[in-house]
């Protein structure tokens, strides 16, 4: 029996985990799992690639979806090996916190951290050496940002994360690496994160970067072996600043 080789993309109803999808679609791989809440768009992105699919339309702050997609990958069991796990599902708010809808901000924190902290556990047992385990994070990880809150704090956790996890499945010969990009231009990512931004707090980003640039450098640096990848040039120079600089300093700096 030939074992599938697999990748699992969530978010990939548009934005990262589109690219990262039509990216992939040149590996050879047996399928692509296409995971988010939007099936019009993950269908019409499955129709548009080479590499066969399956859609899942869930929502993965909801607990019943989670074991849904646990149970699919049970069912499959040994039939299937996860090469590419891809957690590119997540979103923000831009705002003071105490302006921000209170449940939209424990949303954010069951998607960004609790949801890829569970898809992570649940593929591993799926995956042997040679495969990759790519979160997307964001270089808001790499220091606390004021109207940006919560956000960068569940980001710090998924470095974090990342980087013990790395080293937890090093012998296992399982990759892991963490993305932390800048502002991205063309996802939907910042236009949504605007909606409570009542204040103007980041209004231009000069130096945001673009999708097929963050894929692109991501996987190489995945490939590399590198468990932090920073696929921009603002993105890298946060990460020198924040390591030099005290992190109260540089958060009355962007406030």
């Amino acid at each position: 029996m030939n074992t599938k080789q697999i990748a699992i993309i969530t978010g990939a109803s548009s934005g990262l985990g589109a690219g990262y999808a039509r990216q992939l679609d040149e590996e050879g791989l047996s399928e692509i799992w296409l995971i988010a809440r939007r099936e019009d768009k993950l269908v019409s992105l499955a129709d548009s690639l080479g590499t066969a699919c399956r859609c899942l339309s869930l929502d993965l702050t909801d607990k019943e979806d989670l074991e849904d997609l646990g149970r699919t990958l049970s069912a499959e069991g040994s039939k299937v090996q996860i090469s590419y796990l891809i957690n590119a599902a997540g979103f923000g708010c831009i705002g003071l916190s105490r302006e921000c809808p209170r449940e939209k901000l424990q949303q954010m924190v069951d998607l960004n951290c609790r949801a890829a902290l569970a898809l992570t556990e649940m593929c591993v047992p799926y995956m042997a050496s040679g495969s990759h385990i790519l979160q997307i994070v964001s270089c808001s990880a790499f220091q606390p940002i004021p109207n940006l809150a919560v956000y960068a704090a569940s980001k710090a956790f998924l470095l974090s994360y990342s980087r013990s996890l790395s080293v937890e499945l090093k012998d296992l010969g399982i990759m892991v690496t963490a993305v932390c990009p800048f502002w991205i231009k063309d996802t939907e990512f910042v236009a949504k994160a605007r909606e409570t931004d009542k204040r103007g707090a980041y209004f231009d980003m000069p130096g945001a970067t673009t999708v097929d640039r963050v894929v692109q450098k991501s996987l190489l640096a995945a490939r590399r072996g590198k468990v932090v990848c920073t696929p921009d040039p603002v993105s890298s120079l946060h990460r020198i600043v924040a390591s030099l600089l005290p992190h109260g300093l540089l958060a009355r700096i962007c406030k």
